[in-house]
């Protein structure tokens, strides 16, 4: 839906890039984690078909065009403390996936930033972090 993995790999993001970096912070509830990297990988996929998630993605990914990379020298350029729509943003898929419990999941992916979230604009990270914790918290939640 919006093309979201389109638009997600003309920001240098790839699917294997997101469940890779989901990988970075896997725990194991009894599931190998090449099966877990190939059950993640599904539900990342059905989620970014879903217009809730994709609509949040999109969102994430406008604002971090118009208001990272058109305003490089602003003062959001560092991420700064006072911006928490991005934040917001990424609970927001976070919690559209996975309820109450993706969204401490999604502070682990938010705070330690593994694999290409590292490399990525303060809006889209969280976004992608997000969509990361949504589904990562749905798999642990389908193992137990």
């Amino acid at each position: 839906m919006f093309e979201i993995e389109q638009r997600l790999l003309k920001n240098g993001v790839t699917l294997d890039d997101i469940v890779d970096s989901a990988m970075g912070l896997y725990v194991s509830h009894g599931m190998p984690p090449d099966s877990a990297a190939i059950e993640l990988k599904k539900k990342i996929t059905k989620y970014l078909d879903d217009p809730n998630v994709s609509s949040l993605i999109l969102g994430a990914i406008l604002l971090e065009d118009e208001l990272y990379r058109k305003r490089e020298n602003s003062e959001i350029a560092d991420d700064p403390v006072f911006l928490l729509s991005d934040e917001i943003l990424g609970m927001a898929i976070a919690e559209c996936i996975g309820g109450t419990y993706a969204r401490f999941e999604f502070t682990r992916y938010d705070q330690k930033k593994p694999g290409i979230l590292a490399k990525l604009g303060p809006f889209l990270d969280d976004a992608v972090a997000g969509l990361i914790a949504g589904c990562t918290s749905k798999l642990y939640s389908d193992c137990v």
